[in-house]
């Protein structure tokens, strides 16, 4: 695909298409749905994350893949920490926190030794990449 946003929007399509599971090179892995409000737009916006489950919390990972700038959905999340999650076959609310300090170097430590890929990241960047827990909105 030519446009990230055309590989996106399939990925999010199988998501929804096969309640949560998608294949190829996401075979297997944990695999959400993240909607935030754009900071400037004001306009919803979904992207595909990998996370990883910290008890009954959903933890994801600035990453862009070791760029040296964060990706758009998280300066959205910090603008507008409600956001929506869709896990699975589930969609609810969350709220948005950044990890800091003891607590963004074990999840990140945590995601880097189960997915190589994320120890990678870190070392292509001379930013700190960060860490988001995300909890589920008491009803």
């Amino acid at each position: 695909m030519a446009d990230v946003n055309d590989w996106n929007r399939q990925v999010i399509e199988e998501f929804r298409a096969n309640g949560g599971k998608v294949g190829g090179q996401f075979t297997g892995f944990p695999l959400l749905l993240l909607t935030t409000t754009g900071a400037k737009s004001g306009q919803r916006r979904t992207a595909p994350l990998a996370y990883l489950p910290d008890g009954d919390r959903f933890v994801i990972f600035a990453s862009k893949a070791g760029a040296p700038t964060n990706p758009d959905w998280y300066y959205n999340l910090v603008a507008n920490p409600q956001v929506t999650l869709e896990v699975g076959g589930e969609t609810f609310e969350a709220i948005a926190h950044i990890a800091t300090g003891e607590e963004r170097d074990r999840l990140y430590n945590a995601q880097a030794t189960k997915y190589n890929n994320f120890a990678e990241y870190q070392a292509k960047t001379t930013r700190l990449i960060p860490v988001v827990v995300l909890e589920r909105k008491a009803n």
